[in-house]
């Protein structure tokens, strides 16, 4: 399958560059019958957009999505939906040096050596989080989709930055969230997440983080195993997002550290349906959803973009050299991907949810 395209019978394609006019998104096999309008893809929009706080980049982009295709009085129309974002507030001179100095940890060279030098280089082109506008935009359709057939609800939060962490669990208020910079439901870390991510850059630096994300909602049966299984179609969908280095599941890695008799999730019946007592197995068993909250967290490197001095290499000179990143880049990019996270999440789900049967092709 060709790497700008997500899905099977809901599949994202994704199109333009970080300094280029625009960046968008082409929506195949949506129902016929959902309401949509941009007012429904705008708020994820907007809880990604850059320039909004003193821990995101401070490039300005006002992300306004507009709708080409796919909808007819306010209804999609079972066509591909078509979504744009102007670019506007770029500097590409910033970028001038890193066509023969790539940058420690980013995908410069890499870039350089597979398309011969004629990849875009500017903001990092089709390997930048900007592009990550393009999978929202995409989520909210699926989101919504979810929503409205099955009930489904996703969300996703800062559970950690650098070392520090939540210290308590989730209480299922999204307004917590979204109340601070950060993005993470407990007040008392994201205060002291915030400092660390500030300290960063003051430093020059940057820091990595965990973002967590529970879904809700979903029926028993979503995936297909064996290589579309739900947990490999979620991982593929997440490693996609520029920056992560680790996708778990329920326990995950703790898991590997305990006992079965620990691990395994005890099954009981609650109101005549079958539920576990636990879920370490994150909602998922057999590559099919469970009936449980979906729990994955995905890990986050820090942003390889730092103004402190790096060694690197000039592709030019074929001599070592010393580069030092200008532009205005995240010293931390956690606190912009849960609503990317979510975004892939539900784009994946509703994808499953579309080949299992779950969600037919006329809303009704």
């Amino acid at each position: 399958m060709p790497g700008n395209l997500l899905g099977r019978k809901l599949v994202l394609a994704s199109f333009g560059e970080s300094h280029g006019k625009c960046v968008g998104a082409v929506l195949e096999g949506c129902p016929a019958g959902l309401d949509l309008s941009e007012s429904d893809i705008q708020p994820m929009l907007d809880l990604r957009r850059p320039g909004q706080s003193a821990v995101s980049t401070q490039r300005k982009e006002s992300d306004r999505v507009e709708i080409l295709s796919g909808t007819f009085r306010g209804r999609t129309t079972g066509a591909p939906i078509a979504m744009v974002v102007l670019n506007g507030d770029a500097r590409s001179s910033d970028y001038d040096e890193l066509f023969r100095r790539p940058r420690p940890g980013h995908s410069d060279y890499t870039a350089t050596v597979k398309y011969a030098g004629h990849n875009d280089v500017r903001g990092g082109g089709r390997f930048s989080g900007r592009l990550t506008a393009v999978d929202v935009m995409g989520g909210a359709v699926a989101r919504k989709l979810l929503s409205e057939s099955l009930g489904v609800r996703t969300h996703s939060y800062t559970h950690s930055i650098g070392r520090v962490s939540m210290r308590g669990r989730y209480r299922g208020d999204p307004g917590l969230t979204y109340s601070n910079d950060v993005r993470c439901p407990d007040k008392a870390a994201a205060k002291l997440m915030r400092e660390a991510v500030l300290e960063a850059r003051r430093a020059g630096d940057s820091l990595g983080g965990v973002v967590e994300s529970i879904t809700t909602g979903l029926p028993v049966g979503v995936g297909e195993p064996v290589f579309a299984s739900l947990e490999s179609e979620l991982s593929r969908a997440l490693f996609s997002i520029p920056s992560v280095k680790g996708v778990e599941f329920g326990s995950g890695f703790a898991g590997a550290r305990r006992r079965g008799s620990r691990n395994n999730d005890e099954y009981a019946y609650r109101g005549g349906r079958v539920v576990m007592r636990t879920n370490n197995a994150g909602g998922i068993l057999g590559g099919i959803s469970a009936g449980m909250p979906v729990t994955a967290r995905v890990a986050f490197k820090p942003v390889s973009s730092i103004a402190s001095p790096q060694r690197t290499v000039d592709l030019e000179s074929g001599a070592e050299a010393t580069l030092r990143v200008k532009g205005r880049h995240d010293p931390c990019v956690v606190p912009r991907a849960p609503p990317v996270v979510d975004a892939l999440v539900s784009l994946v789900a509703a994808d499953l949810a579309l080949e299992g049967g779950f969600i037919g092709a006329v809303l009704r």
